[in-house]
């Protein structure tokens, strides 16, 4: 990622427009990046067994071999140069563990936040754990399924994540839970932020858009799109930790509600354009 200007960036409708030479373009480039995508996915579960086998000894996180299977999907992400994919925000300085919470407009939101340049535990459903060979890469550098709707999985969901957190380990969640249809932001629920109170740790928001242009939900087909991912200020939870019964129910919620105002106030409006961000961009 090289630097850019930080006060003014702008970004514009999500779609790029569709052209004659792009509409000309899209199919034979769309072949080549389905061909490295599938080479990679073939590729990297070898490799990433193989790392983890040689760190077990000193990586309890295993962050070695997490930051390998990022970089798999970095590689898919980057496989599309229809993709005009910008990064902007800095990552905070230090060591401090994060809950990192992002809207969900689609499946490409996985690719695009892999690039950014910190191991994550994601917490996903327990479906795509299931599914041959990619899916036991998840499993294997200790990403943490959920089976929605179920207690016990959510408690021991939350008792794993809360782990992580204590040794240093950030904790990736969508908080709509589902990817939104429409790319609008639904509802957030309140997991991710009692979670974050619960392990002492701040939240971290990150803002994604164009990812339900450029892989629309229900789909598996590519679009040329702007894919933006936006770091935003982390936000403390010392106030609700330090609240009791239902007034930290109360503070809680509000919280929920603060982060969900700053990722919507930091992605496009409807006329295409983005708020200020917060801290200096980069262009990836």
């Amino acid at each position: 990622m090289s630097g850019s200007s930080g006060t003014g960036a702008r970004v514009i409708a999500a779609a790029l427009p569709y052209t004659r030479a792009v509409r000309f373009l899209v199919p034979p480039v769309a072949i080549v990046a389905y061909a490295i995508s599938f080479a990679a996915i073939l590729i990297w579960p070898p490799l990433v067994a193989l790392t983890r086998l040689v760190t077990w000894p000193f990586d309890r996180n295993r962050r070695v071999a997490g930051r390998l299977l990022r970089l798999c999907a970095v590689v898919v992400s980057r496989s599309f140069p229809l993709w005009r994919i910008r990064m902007e925000g800095t990552w905070p300085a230090g060591r401090q563990a994060y809950v990192v919470v992002a809207n969900h407009q689609s499946f490409l939101d996985i690719f695009l936040l892999s690039n950014l340049p910190h191991e994550m535990k994601w917490v996903a459903k327990r479906s795509l754990f299931r599914i041959p060979w990619i899916g036991w890469c998840f499993s294997m550098v200790g990403d943490i399924p959920i089976e929605r709707g179920d207690a016990a999985s959510a408690a021991e969901v939350m008792a794993k994540a809360k782990d992580y957190l204590t040794h240093g380990m950030h904790v990736m969640m969508f908080p709509e839970g589902t990817r939104s249809r429409d790319g609008k932001l639904l509802p957030f629920k309140a997991g991710a932020f009692k979670l974050a109170v619960d392990a002492g740790v701040p939240i971290l928001p990150i803002a994604v858009h164009g990812s339900a242009q450029g892989m629309p939900k229900g789909s598996p087909w590519v679009r040329p799109a702007r894919l933006l991912v936006r770091i935003l200020e982390p936000v403390s939870t010392a106030e609700v930790a330090a609240a009791e019964g239902r007034e930290q129910v109360r503070k809680l919620a509000e919280l929920r509600d603060l982060v969900r105002d700053r990722i919507a106030g930091a992605l496009p409006d409807a006329g295409g354009e983005a708020a200020p961000p917060s801290a200096r961009s980069t262009t990836a």
